[in-house]
């Protein structure tokens, strides 16, 4: 009999194409795919045109409806944040709240959901406070922070062409990916693991 193939979709990414926080999310991405998921990444090219949510041309949006019917098939979520000033930016917050579209669904938000968390800045001080406020909102998401949370220094220009030449990041965003991956098997095995009270 044929496993299922999970399937983990990744938001994240700056204004720039091939950004670090980019680079860093398909990392951890691969890393669930080496595994069996399946998997599906949303960044600079889907994040960067999404109008502002709510606005009457969100409701227009092709990228927009194509991101929520996809999280509405997610078996697994990463989440990847550059910390502008202390926090998420707002390109990925605006992604995020498209998952309102999901509040009436039988799976409300990301209820259940192992979610990976991956924050990116240029220093260490940005990068406590950006994955607690990402933390937070997978809450208020009702999904289920996986163990580890990827705080990644990218001053020493550690991303390049795909690769991750720091060992210990590189680990972490290969961990995520696998955690992601393992709580969303688990899951399809017995959806009652991961489910929440209403």
């Amino acid at each position: 009999m044929a496993v299922a193939q999970p399937l983990i979709v990744g938001i994240g990414g700056t204004a720039l194409p091939g950004s670090s926080t980019e680079q860093a999310l398909a990392l951890a991405l691969a890393s669930a795919e080496r595994e069996g998921a399946r998997v599906r990444l949303f960044g600079n090219k889907t994040i960067s045109v999404l109008p502002h949510y709510l606005t009457p041309e969100s409701r227009e949006s092709a990228e927009g409806r194509e991101l929520v019917e996809c999280i509405r098939q997610a078996d697994g979520v990463i989440v990847a944040s550059p910390a502008y000033h202390g926090s998420i930016s707002g390109m990925v917050k605006n992604a995020l709240d498209y998952l309102e579209d999901t509040a009436k669904d039988k799976r409300v938000y990301l209820d259940g959901v192992p979610v990976g968390l991956i924050v990116t800045a240029y220093g260490w001080q940005a990068t406590g406070s950006t994955l607690a406020t990402l933390r937070s909102i997978v809450h208020a998401l009702r999904g289920w922070p996986t163990p580890l949370g990827a705080a990644i220094n990218t001053s020493a220009r550690i991303f390049n062409d795909g690769q991750c030449s720091d060992e210990g990041a590189s680990a972490q965003l290969d961990l995520i990916g696998r955690q992601v991956y393992e709580f969303a098997r688990l899951r399809m095995q017995d959806p009652r693991i991961m489910e929440t009270a209403d």
